[in-house]
């Protein structure tokens, strides 16, 4: 590696608004990183997430494919 033209990797602490807390490695000087979610609170990971289907768009796909999967069937 080249000298000098690396930036710093020091500790960081990451803390989640969540109130979770990890240390990792980082290039910010200041050493501590404020996030917004964690793999703790974030719903995909705690399988907390809710699917919005606005307007029935769900809904009507499955009806669509329904309609295909019929005809590949040999239906009408």
């Amino acid at each position: 590696m080249q000298q000098g033209i690396h930036p710093e990797y020091v500790l960081t602490e990451v803390t989640c608004s969540c109130g979770n807390s990890f240390t990792t490695r980082s290039t910010v000087s200041s050493g501590k990183i404020q996030a917004a979610t964690c793999n703790k609170c974030h719903p995909f990971y705690t399988g907390k997430q809710r699917i919005l289907d606005t307007g029935g768009r769900v809904a009507k796909f499955k009806a669509r494919y329904a309609k295909v999967k019929d005809k590949a069937k040999g239906g009408k």
